[in-house]
């Protein structure tokens, strides 16, 4: 799908129009999906898109990528100490950067994915449903042995006349709690999901 084809509703296609970053949308797509090689994750995908960002800031503001470590200031915008991210935009301002509205402009991997499924209409291969599917599996197992390894602590311990009696029910549940809207779900029902959906309709 070409980056025309829809209407841009979603903060990275409205910012890939805004930015004038043609191909930009494809190539996120072919990432994502693996169509051009390894899959790259969501999160890489977003600081990649920043950093470009960042780039064409610094184009329009006369200077010259190569004077500057694109990579390196973006990094020390998202993650320096407070000190660190000061020097950074003060740096920017004197160069005639925007740096509130570039930090603004700044996506997130929930950002990329709304756009990559909305704007792009783009999927994950049919291969990796078997994926979660088998990770799913993985972690099933697991909480059946932590299960079976409590059950027989118990029991040792009454053989030793260390616990009262091993007449109990053990439940292993492993649940995952989305600390953006507070959704309480069993591993495994996020996984088929692909997550709780608090962000699907917030980008």
């Amino acid at each position: 799908m070409s980056d025309g084809v829809r209407s841009r509703g979603t903060k990275v296609a409205r910012l890939i129009d805004e930015y004038d970053l043609p191909g930009t949308g494809a190539r996120l797509e072919a990432a994502w999906t693996g169509a051009s090689g390894e899959r790259t994750s969501l999160r890489d995908l977003a600081d990649e898109f920043n950093e470009r960002l960042l780039e064409v800031t610094l184009r329009e503001a006369g200077v010259s990528p190569h004077e500057v470590d694109v990579t390196g200031t973006y990094e020390t915008l998202q993650e320096g100490s407070g000190s660190e991210r000061t020097r950074a935009r003060r740096r920017l301002e004197r160069e005639g950067v925007d740096v509130e509205t570039l930090s603004n402009d700044f996506v997130t991997h929930q950002a990329v994915h709304t756009y990559l499924r909305k704007d792009r209409e783009a999927s994950l291969p049919e291969r990796d449903g078997d994926v979660v599917e088998r990770k799913i599996e993985t972690i099933e197992k697991l909480q059946g042995r932590v299960a079976v390894v409590t059950e027989t602590t118990i029991e040792s311990l009454v053989s030793a006349g260390e616990h009262d009696h091993a007449d109990y029910d053990v439940l292993v549940d492993v649940r995952a709690i989305c600390s953006k809207c507070g959704s309480d779900s069993s591993i495994g029902e996020l996984l088929q999901q692909g997550g709780c959906g608090c962000t699907t309709s917030s980008e």
